[in-house]
């Protein structure tokens, strides 16, 4: 409960323009803190190359990121992150990952925009999201970032927060290269689908993410 009434304040203060969603009876959309897929945003009020995908309820968030800056191992690219929340959010940190979402002709997380563009002439082409290579960034797409850990981790911070604190480390990378042990990491550890952490490459049993320990060691990226 302590977990919905934070994400609706932080689903409000993101969509600070709503509008109700004409397929919802109007008697559902008095409260947005309880029902955050009862209004469709019109606007949405975050940082420049962040954007909000999908919060259709207050388990998981997608959210994507895009690095604004010449830097050339990001260029054009939009990177896509998936929040998982705990009841005790904001207490306990959300469970954050990149995830790679393959190209198709439509975002699998966007049903309204498969719509319209099924009615499209000329539908845009959904051109997928990778993980993003850095130093702190697993293959799998785990990141490593005190942030996200439970000492580093603090209910002050937001969704926004963090969408901005990666983005910041993505934009000062330099390093084209993958953490230390990536393939035996993501080989012990699996990728993570609708069911939780699966096998890497799917073979077997992965373990769960809150079940790994990081030694940050390395603020130089």
């Amino acid at each position: 409960m302590f977990a919905a009434k934070r994400l609706g304040k932080e689903l409000v203060k993101v969509k600070f323009h709503m509008l109700p969603n004409p397929t919802t009876p109007r008697h559902t959309c008095h409260n947005l803190l309880d029902k955050p897929r009862d209004v469709l945003p019109a606007q949405q009020k975050l940082p420049p190359g962040i954007e909000l995908v999908k919060a259709d309820d207050f388990r998981e968030w997608l959210v994507d990121i895009q690095v604004l800056d010449a830097n050339p191992l990001y260029m054009n690219q939009v990177f896509r992150l998936s929040f998982l929340f705990s009841d005790s959010y904001p207490i306990e940190a959300p469970e954050v990952v990149f995830i790679k979402v393959s190209p198709s002709a439509t975002d699998p997380a966007k049903p309204q925009q498969q719509q319209s563009q099924s009615q499209s002439q000329s539908p845009t082409p959904f051109p997928g999201r990778p993980i993003p290579i850095h130093p702190h960034i697993y293959s799998n797409g785990i990141i490593c970032l005190d942030l996200l850990g439970s000492v580093g981790w603090s209910p002050v911070q937001s969704v926004e927060s963090v969408c901005m604190s990666l983005q910041s480390m993505l934009t000062g990378n330099t390093k084209n290269q993958r953490p230390p042990g990536d393939e035996q990491f993501c080989q012990s550890m699996g990728v993570r689908g609708p069911d939780g952490w699966s096998g890497y490459r799917g073979g077997g049993r992965g373990r769960g993410l809150r079940d790994v320990r990081f030694a940050y060691d390395d603020d130089s990226v």
